[in-house]
Protein backbone atom coordinates (compact mmCIF):
# COMPACT_ATOMS: atom_id res chain seq x y z
CA UNK A 1 0.00 0.00 0.00
CA UNK A 2 1.01 3.79 -0.77
CA UNK A 3 1.68 5.91 2.06
CA UNK A 4 -1.09 8.61 2.16
CA UNK A 5 1.50 11.35 2.73
CA UNK A 6 3.64 10.02 -0.31
CA UNK A 7 0.41 9.87 -2.53
CA UNK A 8 -0.10 13.69 -1.82
CA UNK A 9 3.33 14.70 -2.75
CA UNK A 10 3.44 12.92 -5.99
CA UNK A 11 0.23 13.78 -6.39
CA UNK A 12 1.12 17.49 -5.60
CA UNK A 13 4.57 17.46 -7.91
CA UNK A 14 2.28 15.84 -11.04
CA UNK A 15 0.21 19.24 -10.32
CA UNK A 16 3.04 21.49 -10.89
CA UNK A 17 5.00 19.79 -13.58
CA UNK A 18 3.02 20.56 -16.71
CA UNK A 19 4.03 19.35 -19.98
CA UNK A 20 5.96 21.28 -22.75
CA UNK A 21 3.06 21.29 -24.40
CA UNK A 22 0.69 22.97 -21.88
CA UNK A 23 3.52 24.71 -20.71
CA UNK A 24 3.84 26.47 -24.20
CA UNK A 25 0.43 27.31 -24.13
CA UNK A 26 0.33 28.99 -20.90
CA UNK A 27 3.76 30.88 -20.45
CA UNK A 28 2.82 33.62 -23.28
CA UNK A 29 -0.67 34.60 -21.49
CA UNK A 30 1.58 34.59 -17.82
CA UNK A 31 4.42 36.39 -19.29
CA UNK A 32 2.23 39.28 -21.19
CA UNK A 33 0.04 39.67 -17.61
CA UNK A 34 3.41 39.72 -15.47
CA UNK A 35 5.06 42.55 -17.86
CA UNK A 36 1.57 44.32 -17.71
CA UNK A 37 1.45 44.03 -14.02
CA UNK A 38 5.06 45.20 -13.77
CA UNK A 39 4.22 48.59 -15.90
CA UNK A 40 1.50 49.49 -13.67
CA UNK A 41 3.35 48.43 -10.32
CA UNK A 42 6.56 50.01 -11.47
CA UNK A 43 7.78 53.16 -9.68
CA UNK A 44 7.63 56.81 -11.87
CA UNK A 45 10.88 56.88 -12.51
CA UNK A 46 10.93 53.25 -14.18
CA UNK A 47 8.02 53.98 -15.90
CA UNK A 48 9.94 57.16 -17.53
CA UNK A 49 12.04 54.75 -18.33
CA UNK A 50 10.54 52.34 -19.95
CA UNK A 51 8.52 55.08 -22.16
CA UNK A 52 12.06 56.36 -22.73
CA UNK A 53 12.45 57.83 -26.29
CA UNK A 54 15.62 60.43 -27.58
CA UNK A 55 14.87 63.72 -26.51
CA UNK A 56 14.89 65.55 -30.27
CA UNK A 57 10.75 63.17 -30.28
CA UNK A 58 9.70 64.73 -26.87
CA UNK A 59 10.72 68.20 -28.28
CA UNK A 60 8.78 67.25 -31.27
CA UNK A 61 5.81 65.72 -29.80
CA UNK A 62 5.25 68.50 -27.83
CA UNK A 63 6.07 71.36 -30.26
CA UNK A 64 3.16 69.56 -32.89
CA UNK A 65 0.81 69.11 -29.91
CA UNK A 66 0.90 72.81 -28.49
CA UNK A 67 0.79 73.94 -32.07
CA UNK A 68 -2.32 71.85 -32.78
CA UNK A 69 -4.04 72.94 -29.73
CA UNK A 70 -3.50 76.33 -30.93
CA UNK A 71 -4.46 76.17 -34.33
CA UNK A 72 -7.60 73.76 -33.27
CA UNK A 73 -8.96 76.38 -30.93
CA UNK A 74 -8.44 79.04 -33.50
CA UNK A 75 -9.82 76.57 -36.41
CA UNK A 76 -13.46 76.12 -33.86
CA UNK A 77 -13.49 79.91 -32.65
CA UNK A 78 -13.09 81.06 -36.06
CA UNK A 79 -13.49 78.95 -38.90
CA UNK A 80 -16.69 77.23 -37.59
CA UNK A 81 -17.98 80.47 -36.07
CA UNK A 82 -18.50 79.15 -32.79
CA UNK A 83 -18.60 82.13 -30.61
CA UNK A 84 -18.11 80.28 -27.27
CA UNK A 85 -15.01 80.41 -25.76
CA UNK A 86 -15.35 80.08 -22.09
CA UNK A 87 -17.72 77.21 -23.17
CA UNK A 88 -14.61 75.81 -25.12
CA UNK A 89 -12.25 76.26 -22.07
CA UNK A 90 -14.78 74.76 -19.39
CA UNK A 91 -15.29 71.29 -21.89
CA UNK A 92 -11.41 71.24 -21.83
CA UNK A 93 -10.94 71.48 -17.93
CA UNK A 94 -13.97 69.12 -17.53
CA UNK A 95 -11.94 66.37 -20.15
CA UNK A 96 -8.62 67.15 -18.21
CA UNK A 97 -10.39 66.52 -14.46
CA UNK A 98 -11.78 63.43 -15.65
CA UNK A 99 -8.70 61.84 -17.85
CA UNK A 100 -6.78 62.96 -14.70
CA UNK A 101 -8.58 60.61 -12.53
CA UNK A 102 -8.59 57.58 -14.95
CA UNK A 103 -4.78 58.13 -14.92
CA UNK A 104 -4.35 58.15 -11.49
CA UNK A 105 -6.01 54.99 -11.47
CA UNK A 106 -4.94 53.56 -14.08
CA UNK A 107 -1.54 54.45 -14.69
CA UNK A 108 1.72 55.66 -12.16
CA UNK A 109 1.94 59.23 -14.11
CA UNK A 110 0.87 60.32 -11.02
CA UNK A 111 2.29 59.36 -8.40
CA UNK A 112 3.49 62.73 -7.31
CA UNK A 113 0.16 63.01 -5.93
CA UNK A 114 1.54 60.49 -2.97
CA UNK A 115 3.76 63.18 -1.92
CA UNK A 116 1.28 65.92 -2.02
CA UNK A 117 -1.39 66.21 0.94
CA UNK A 118 -3.89 69.05 0.17
CA UNK A 119 -5.05 70.23 3.06
CA UNK A 120 -8.75 71.99 3.97
CA UNK A 121 -6.08 75.01 4.52
CA UNK A 122 -3.94 74.55 1.77
CA UNK A 123 -6.98 74.40 -0.86
CA UNK A 124 -8.73 77.52 0.09
CA UNK A 125 -5.05 79.12 1.03
CA UNK A 126 -3.47 78.07 -2.84
CA UNK A 127 -5.47 76.42 -4.75
CA UNK A 128 -8.27 78.25 -4.99
CA UNK A 129 -6.79 81.95 -5.41
CA UNK A 130 -4.35 80.12 -8.19
CA UNK A 131 -7.58 78.13 -10.21
CA UNK A 132 -9.42 82.01 -10.13
CA UNK A 133 -6.29 83.46 -12.26
CA UNK A 134 -5.55 80.33 -14.11
CA UNK A 135 -9.26 80.57 -15.07
CA UNK A 136 -9.24 83.79 -15.56
CA UNK A 137 -5.98 83.81 -18.08
CA UNK A 138 -7.69 80.89 -20.05
CA UNK A 139 -10.93 82.78 -20.72
CA UNK A 140 -8.95 85.87 -21.80
CA UNK A 141 -6.97 83.90 -23.79
CA UNK A 142 -9.15 82.26 -25.76
CA UNK A 143 -11.73 85.38 -26.30
CA UNK A 144 -8.78 86.82 -27.94
CA UNK A 145 -8.95 84.18 -31.01
CA UNK A 146 -12.48 85.62 -31.94
CA UNK A 147 -10.79 89.34 -32.59
CA UNK A 148 -6.65 88.96 -33.48
CA UNK A 149 -4.44 86.44 -35.63
CA UNK A 150 -2.71 83.70 -34.25
CA UNK A 151 0.49 85.52 -35.38
CA UNK A 152 -0.07 89.26 -33.43
CA UNK A 153 -1.61 86.60 -29.92
CA UNK A 154 1.95 84.96 -30.06
CA UNK A 155 4.17 87.91 -30.44
CA UNK A 156 2.17 89.52 -27.64
CA UNK A 157 2.86 86.53 -25.35
CA UNK A 158 6.13 86.95 -25.66
CA UNK A 159 5.51 89.42 -22.59
CA UNK A 160 4.84 87.39 -19.95
CA UNK A 161 8.17 87.09 -18.94
CA UNK A 162 8.21 91.05 -18.34
CA UNK A 163 4.48 90.44 -16.80
CA UNK A 164 5.75 87.54 -14.13
CA UNK A 165 8.88 89.76 -13.16
CA UNK A 166 6.67 93.16 -12.66
CA UNK A 167 4.32 91.07 -10.79
CA UNK A 168 7.11 89.41 -8.53
CA UNK A 169 8.39 92.88 -7.80
CA UNK A 170 4.53 94.23 -7.52
CA UNK A 171 4.05 91.55 -4.77
CA UNK A 172 7.39 92.35 -2.95
CA UNK A 173 8.79 89.03 -3.53
CA UNK A 174 11.43 90.04 -5.44
CA UNK A 175 13.95 93.04 -5.53
CA UNK A 176 14.17 95.33 -8.77
CA UNK A 177 16.92 95.00 -10.51
CA UNK A 178 17.90 97.66 -12.42
CA UNK A 179 20.14 95.10 -15.51
CA UNK A 180 17.08 92.65 -15.65
CA UNK A 181 14.84 95.67 -16.63
CA UNK A 182 17.30 96.77 -19.31
CA UNK A 183 16.88 92.66 -20.49
CA UNK A 184 13.12 92.52 -20.30
CA UNK A 185 12.85 96.18 -21.84
CA UNK A 186 14.45 94.44 -25.43
CA UNK A 187 11.19 91.84 -25.39
CA UNK A 188 8.40 94.95 -24.70
CA UNK A 189 10.86 97.41 -27.32
CA UNK A 190 10.13 94.45 -29.83
CA UNK A 191 6.28 93.75 -29.26
CA UNK A 192 5.55 97.66 -29.06
CA UNK A 193 6.80 97.80 -32.58
CA UNK A 194 5.19 94.68 -33.81
CA UNK A 195 1.83 95.94 -32.54
CA UNK A 196 2.47 99.07 -34.18
CA UNK A 197 3.06 97.56 -37.52
CA UNK A 198 -0.13 94.99 -36.85
CA UNK A 199 -2.11 95.54 -39.53
CA UNK A 200 -5.81 94.54 -37.91
CA UNK A 201 -5.33 95.73 -35.13
CA UNK A 202 -8.26 95.12 -32.23
CA UNK A 203 -7.92 96.94 -29.18
CA UNK A 204 -10.79 94.13 -27.49
CA UNK A 205 -8.50 91.54 -28.99
CA UNK A 206 -5.62 93.82 -27.69
CA UNK A 207 -6.90 94.22 -24.55
CA UNK A 208 -8.07 90.37 -23.67
CA UNK A 209 -4.94 89.49 -24.73
CA UNK A 210 -2.72 91.40 -22.19
CA UNK A 211 -5.50 90.46 -19.74
CA UNK A 212 -4.43 86.98 -20.05
CA UNK A 213 -0.80 87.36 -20.05
CA UNK A 214 -1.39 89.35 -16.67
CA UNK A 215 -3.79 87.17 -15.09
CA UNK A 216 -0.96 84.18 -16.55
CA UNK A 217 1.88 86.20 -14.46
CA UNK A 218 0.08 86.34 -11.44
CA UNK A 219 -0.60 82.92 -11.22
CA UNK A 220 2.75 81.90 -11.91
CA UNK A 221 3.86 83.90 -9.05
CA UNK A 222 1.33 83.07 -6.92
CA UNK A 223 2.17 79.40 -7.81
CA UNK A 224 5.86 80.44 -6.69
CA UNK A 225 4.79 81.85 -3.28
CA UNK A 226 2.16 79.67 -2.36
CA UNK A 227 3.67 76.13 -3.36
CA UNK A 228 7.25 76.71 -3.25
CA UNK A 229 8.13 74.42 -0.42
CA UNK A 230 9.53 70.83 -1.24
CA UNK A 231 6.29 69.08 -0.02
CA UNK A 232 4.08 71.34 -2.23
CA UNK A 233 6.05 70.85 -5.40
CA UNK A 234 3.74 69.59 -8.30
CA UNK A 235 4.55 68.30 -11.90
CA UNK A 236 2.54 69.33 -14.69
CA UNK A 237 -0.47 66.31 -14.74
CA UNK A 238 -0.65 66.46 -10.43
CA UNK A 239 -1.57 70.35 -10.63
CA UNK A 240 -4.19 69.07 -13.48
CA UNK A 241 -5.68 67.00 -11.34
CA UNK A 242 -5.74 69.36 -8.22
CA UNK A 243 -6.75 72.79 -10.74
CA UNK A 244 -8.85 71.23 -13.18
CA UNK A 245 -12.05 70.93 -11.17
CA UNK A 246 -11.72 73.67 -8.82
CA UNK A 247 -10.86 76.23 -12.61
CA UNK A 248 -13.85 74.13 -14.10
CA UNK A 249 -16.52 75.39 -11.65
CA UNK A 250 -15.23 78.94 -12.09
CA UNK A 251 -15.25 78.96 -15.68
CA UNK A 252 -18.99 77.40 -15.78
CA UNK A 253 -20.03 79.96 -13.59
CA UNK A 254 -18.82 82.69 -15.47
CA UNK A 255 -20.14 81.09 -18.66
CA UNK A 256 -23.75 80.58 -17.12
CA UNK A 257 -23.48 84.01 -17.04
CA UNK A 258 -21.63 85.83 -20.30
CA UNK A 259 -22.48 83.04 -23.01
CA UNK A 260 -25.47 80.60 -21.63
CA UNK A 261 -27.84 83.21 -22.43
CA UNK A 262 -27.02 82.81 -26.23
CA UNK A 263 -25.86 78.95 -26.49
CA UNK A 264 -27.94 76.28 -27.34
CA UNK A 265 -26.69 72.51 -28.22
CA UNK A 266 -27.29 73.23 -31.98
CA UNK A 267 -24.07 74.91 -31.75
CA UNK A 268 -22.34 71.84 -30.85
CA UNK A 269 -23.96 69.77 -32.92
CA UNK A 270 -23.19 72.09 -35.46
CA UNK A 271 -19.71 71.77 -34.65
CA UNK A 272 -19.72 67.90 -33.90
CA UNK A 273 -19.38 66.34 -30.72
CA UNK A 274 -16.53 64.34 -31.87
CA UNK A 275 -14.63 67.12 -33.04
CA UNK A 276 -14.95 69.19 -29.21
CA UNK A 277 -13.86 65.48 -28.17
CA UNK A 278 -10.79 65.54 -30.22
CA UNK A 279 -9.94 69.23 -29.34
CA UNK A 280 -9.82 68.66 -25.40
CA UNK A 281 -7.96 64.97 -26.01
CA UNK A 282 -5.33 67.18 -27.90
CA UNK A 283 -5.25 69.75 -25.60
CA UNK A 284 -4.78 66.89 -22.34
CA UNK A 285 -2.18 65.26 -24.38
CA UNK A 286 -0.26 68.33 -24.43
CA UNK A 287 -0.14 68.33 -20.66
CA UNK A 288 0.93 64.67 -20.91
CA UNK A 289 4.17 65.58 -23.03
CA UNK A 290 4.98 68.68 -20.88
CA UNK A 291 5.58 65.85 -18.15
CA UNK A 292 7.83 64.27 -19.99
CA UNK A 293 10.06 67.31 -22.13
CA UNK A 294 10.25 68.55 -18.19
CA UNK A 295 12.10 65.12 -17.48
CA UNK A 296 13.99 64.53 -20.77
CA UNK A 297 15.37 67.59 -21.77
CA UNK A 298 16.98 71.13 -19.70
CA UNK A 299 16.23 74.30 -19.60
CA UNK A 300 17.62 75.25 -22.78
CA UNK A 301 16.24 72.84 -24.92
CA UNK A 302 12.91 73.49 -23.21
CA UNK A 303 13.29 77.61 -24.25
CA UNK A 304 14.68 76.94 -27.36
CA UNK A 305 11.73 75.04 -28.63
CA UNK A 306 9.34 77.39 -27.11
CA UNK A 307 10.83 79.96 -29.48
CA UNK A 308 11.19 77.66 -32.66
CA UNK A 309 7.07 76.58 -31.62
CA UNK A 310 6.13 80.21 -31.83
CA UNK A 311 8.36 80.82 -35.20
CA UNK A 312 6.19 78.04 -36.28
CA UNK A 313 2.91 78.93 -35.32
CA UNK A 314 3.43 82.47 -36.80
CA UNK A 315 4.25 80.92 -40.14
CA UNK A 316 0.99 78.69 -39.95
CA UNK A 317 -1.24 81.68 -39.45
CA UNK A 318 -0.08 83.06 -42.07
CA UNK A 319 -0.48 80.02 -44.39
CA UNK A 320 -3.82 79.11 -43.30
CA UNK A 321 -5.18 82.02 -42.35
CA UNK A 322 -3.58 84.65 -44.75
CA UNK A 323 -2.54 86.54 -41.29
CA UNK A 324 -0.84 89.98 -43.01
CA UNK A 325 2.66 90.70 -41.77
CA UNK A 326 4.77 93.55 -42.13
CA UNK A 327 8.11 93.97 -42.10
CA UNK A 328 8.33 96.08 -38.88
CA UNK A 329 6.54 93.39 -37.26
CA UNK A 330 8.85 90.52 -38.28
CA UNK A 331 11.68 92.89 -37.33
CA UNK A 332 10.01 93.31 -34.03
CA UNK A 333 8.92 89.92 -33.42
CA UNK A 334 12.80 88.82 -34.22
CA UNK A 335 13.90 91.98 -31.52
CA UNK A 336 11.23 90.35 -28.95
CA UNK A 337 12.28 86.92 -29.06
CA UNK A 338 16.18 87.49 -29.03
CA UNK A 339 15.17 89.49 -25.78
CA UNK A 340 13.56 86.62 -24.46
CA UNK A 341 16.26 84.28 -24.89
CA UNK A 342 18.85 86.11 -23.49
CA UNK A 343 16.55 86.88 -20.22
CA UNK A 344 15.76 83.21 -19.59
CA UNK A 345 19.35 81.64 -20.58
CA UNK A 346 21.95 84.64 -19.64
CA UNK A 347 24.65 84.93 -22.13
CA UNK A 348 26.30 82.08 -20.41
CA UNK A 349 24.09 79.72 -21.29
CA UNK A 350 23.35 81.16 -24.78
CA UNK A 351 27.33 80.43 -25.09
CA UNK A 352 26.81 77.15 -24.64
CA UNK A 353 24.45 76.63 -27.34
CA UNK A 354 26.55 78.16 -29.96
CA UNK A 355 29.35 76.56 -28.71
CA UNK A 356 26.90 72.61 -28.82
CA UNK A 357 25.70 74.16 -31.97
CA UNK A 358 29.61 74.07 -33.70
CA UNK A 359 30.95 71.07 -31.81
CA UNK A 360 29.92 67.90 -33.47
CA UNK A 361 29.06 65.16 -30.75
CA UNK A 362 28.95 67.60 -28.04
CA UNK A 363 26.42 65.86 -25.58
CA UNK A 364 22.84 64.03 -26.10
CA UNK A 365 21.14 67.40 -25.44
CA UNK A 366 22.82 69.39 -28.21
CA UNK A 367 21.93 66.71 -30.72
CA UNK A 368 18.40 67.04 -29.14
CA UNK A 369 18.56 71.07 -30.25
CA UNK A 370 20.15 70.01 -33.75
CA UNK A 371 17.21 67.22 -34.52
CA UNK A 372 14.46 69.71 -32.93
CA UNK A 373 15.68 72.52 -35.16
CA UNK A 374 16.18 70.47 -38.75
CA UNK A 375 12.42 68.85 -38.13
CA UNK A 376 10.73 72.40 -37.26
CA UNK A 377 12.52 73.35 -40.65
CA UNK A 378 11.14 70.07 -41.97
CA UNK A 379 7.76 71.15 -40.62
CA UNK A 380 7.86 74.61 -42.12
CA UNK A 381 8.81 73.99 -45.44
CA UNK A 382 5.88 71.24 -45.45
CA UNK A 383 3.45 74.10 -43.99
CA UNK A 384 4.59 76.38 -46.83
CA UNK A 385 4.33 74.12 -49.36
CA UNK A 386 1.11 73.13 -48.75
CA UNK A 387 -0.13 76.80 -48.53
CA UNK A 388 0.91 77.08 -52.02
CA UNK A 389 -0.48 73.61 -53.16
CA UNK A 390 -4.35 74.20 -51.60
CA UNK A 391 -6.53 77.52 -53.02
CA UNK A 392 -6.13 80.34 -50.83
CA UNK A 393 -9.62 80.99 -48.77
CA UNK A 394 -10.07 84.76 -48.20
CA UNK A 395 -12.20 85.88 -46.06
CA UNK A 396 -15.44 86.92 -46.66
CA UNK A 397 -15.55 91.21 -47.21
CA UNK A 398 -17.96 93.14 -44.96
CA UNK A 399 -21.40 92.97 -46.00
CA UNK A 400 -21.80 96.51 -46.92
CA UNK A 401 -18.99 96.71 -49.24
CA UNK A 402 -20.78 93.86 -51.22
CA UNK A 403 -23.77 95.81 -51.27
CA UNK A 404 -22.15 98.79 -52.27
CA UNK A 405 -20.00 96.89 -55.39
CA UNK A 406 -22.15 93.80 -56.41
CA UNK A 407 -20.25 93.44 -59.06
CA UNK A 408 -16.47 93.10 -58.15
CA UNK A 409 -15.23 89.68 -57.34
CA UNK A 410 -14.45 88.39 -53.94
CA UNK A 411 -10.50 89.54 -54.18
CA UNK A 412 -11.68 93.09 -55.27
CA UNK A 413 -13.89 93.12 -52.02
CA UNK A 414 -11.52 91.75 -49.86
CA UNK A 415 -8.78 94.58 -50.93
CA UNK A 416 -11.44 97.26 -50.63
CA UNK A 417 -12.37 95.83 -47.18
CA UNK A 418 -8.91 95.37 -45.94
CA UNK A 419 -8.27 99.14 -47.62
CA UNK A 420 -11.12 100.73 -45.65
CA UNK A 421 -13.30 101.78 -48.82
CA UNK A 422 -16.44 103.25 -47.88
Amino acid sequence: MLDSGKLKQSTSAACTRKSPRIQAQVAPCQNTFDHVRDVLEMPQKSLFSALSLRPSIYVIIWICLSSSVILFNKWILHNLEFDFPIFLTTWHLIFATIATRVLAYSTNLLNGLNRVRVTRQIFFKAIMPIAFFYSLSLICSNQAYLYLSIAFIQMLKATTPVAVLLATWAMLIGEPNLKVLMNVSLIVFGVILASYGELRFEIVGFLFQIGGVIFEATRLVLVQQLLSSAEYKMDPLVSLYHFAPVCAAINFMIFLYVEAPDFGFDDVYRVGPIVLLLNAAVAFGLNVSVVFLIRKTSSLVLTLSGVLKDILLVIASVVIWHSPLTVLQIFGYSIALWGLVLYKLGPSKLKEAVAGFRIAGSGRRYKAIQKAVVACIGLIFVTLTLGRIYPHNIEKPHPRIQEIFPEASVSELYEMDTTRVS
